[in-house]
């Protein structure tokens, strides 16, 4: 059932997407994106809150050039590293970095890396430190002036230092959507989904754990 729901999100905005090339006045949204494989442009900066599953997170973007955004993020999480039974808070500190692989009028293609470190609070006075390397790949889809829909798969792998901890494996795909509602102002909703497959908290298990990315955003073109 899972597989059926992220298939049948990807193929609905293929078609949506589809729909709107038809169109006379297909265009490249406002020439900026957070969430696309397009950078926010040189030169310019973007502010970046987003909140949802698995937690709050606020970051700043810079165009160093037209194909390269460099910045940093901070995040507080409720749930570790999106795992939808693990209910635990935690902190991120990570810098932030996008490389606009392929650019035309109608597709954009870009490389996502934020690297950093993580530590997550449990009841017992245990603390798990870990560093985190997600690597993600998104195609952007421009529709009009408006809206920018994307489709990305995501490997936020992560390892965690000391006794029970190990790598972690995530493989997340899904989509999401920027609303433009004025030149440098947008509002987005993400999500991804999949396993995750590695060493946890305590104890080593083979098989995979549920894992949920789902966040509403804002993004301020500075």
């Amino acid at each position: 059932m899972k597989r059926g729901i992220v298939s049948g999100l990807v193929v609905g905005m293929l078609l949506v997407s589809g729909a709107a090339m038809a169109q006379e006045g297909y265009g490249r949204g406002q020439g900026w994106s957070v969430l696309s494989g397009q950078t926010v442009g040189q030169g310019a900066t973007v502010l970046n809150g987003q909140l949802g599953w698995p937690g709050i997170s606020l970051g700043l973007l810079h165009g160093a050039t037209s194909r390269f955004d460099i910045g940093g993020k901070f995040s507080f999480n409720y749930g570790r590293e999106g795992i939808v039974t693990s209910v635990v808070p935690g902190i991120k500190l990570q810098a932030w970095m996008r490389l606009m692989l392929v650019q035309t009028s109608q597709v954009n293609v870009g490389l996502s890396f934020s690297p950093g470190p993580l530590f997550y609070f449990y009841d017992d006075n245990y603390t798990d430190v870990g560093l985190t390397l997600p690597l993600s790949l998104t195609l952007g889809l421009p529709v009009g002036s408006a809206l920018m829909l994307n489709i990305g798969v995501d490997v936020p792998f992560y390892v965690i230092f000391g006794p029970g901890g190990g790598p972690v494996f995530p493989l997340l795909v899904g989509g999401g959507l920027e609303y433009f509602v004025a030149r440098n102002l947008a509002i987005d909703f993400n999500v991804r989904m999949g396993p995750s497959i590695g060493t946890y908290y305590g104890y080593y298990r083979g098989g995979a754990r549920f894992t949920l990315d789902a966040t509403f955003g804002v993004s301020f073109h500075l």
